[in-house]
């Protein structure tokens, strides 16, 4: 009753053009509190999620086709001079295998892909492939560190796509920038056969799973 006394008031006082203040404890307003810094962050990052899902990048390279011709750099071994080398250049005449890890030091890339590729290595090289790389979104000194903490010889050349120039001309960059460890945008995880630049094998990963990548993958692509 009090609640209808008081609309009526209002009603009546703007019909009139007055002022009213309405100090009614009944309609107080304090309860419709915007959302808590938490609550704020959630639903930021939904729709951050929800973006990033409606906005997925598809590969633009496949089999059948030529790799495009980024610039990449990295340490050479045999005078420890920091060096560019381009995708034609690694690839142009001979059969070379390319495989990208999302980044340096992280676990899987450290325990299994990498180490993998480093040890079938000379395998690799009895089917005839020449040269086997691996590219990463880190720069060529990130790089270097990581070869060394590994204690890796130089049957795997280590490039770095620092700008991510070949990784975005492939289609395969991904978003973790919402990703707490700040990891930003990074390459899916992949290995392919090239052969005088063309693509003969592909395996691409979701994300950054390891199924289908591996140096063993890529044997058994070859026999």
């Amino acid at each position: 009753m009090a609640t209808a006394v008081s609309l009526s008031l209002v009603t009546a006082a703007a019909a009139a053009g007055k002022r009213f203040v309405l100090s009614s404890p009944s309609l107080s307003f304090s309860s419709f509190r915007r959302p808590t810094t938490h609550l704020r962050a959630a639903i930021s990052s939904t729709r951050r999620r929800a973006a990033a899902s409606s906005s997925r990048i598809v590969a633009t390279i496949a089999v059948g086709d030529k790799l495009p011709n980024a610039t990449l750099s990295y340490f050479d071994p045999a005078d420890g001079e920091l060096k560019t080398v381009t995708v034609a250049e690694l690839t142009a005449g001979k059969k070379a295998v390319l495989f990208a890890v999302p980044g340096a030091f992280t676990p899987t890339c450290s325990q299994k892909h990498l180490p993998g590729f480093a040890e079938k290595a000379g395998e690799l090289r009895a089917k005839g492939v020449a040269t086997v790389a691996c590219v990463s979104v880190n720069d060529a000194f990130v790089m270097r560190a990581w070869k060394e903490s590994l204690g890796l010889g130089d049957d795997v050349v280590l490039l770095s796509d620092g700008n991510l120039e070949l990784t975005r001309a492939m289609g395969v960059e991904m978003d973790l920038s919402d990703n707490p460890v700040g990891l930003g945008v990074r390459s899916r995880r992949y290995a392919l056969l090239a052969d005088d630049g063309v693509v003969k094998v592909l395996n691409l990963e979701e994300g950054g799973a390891f199924t289908t990548s591996s140096a063993e993958e890529m044997l058994k692509a070859l026999e």
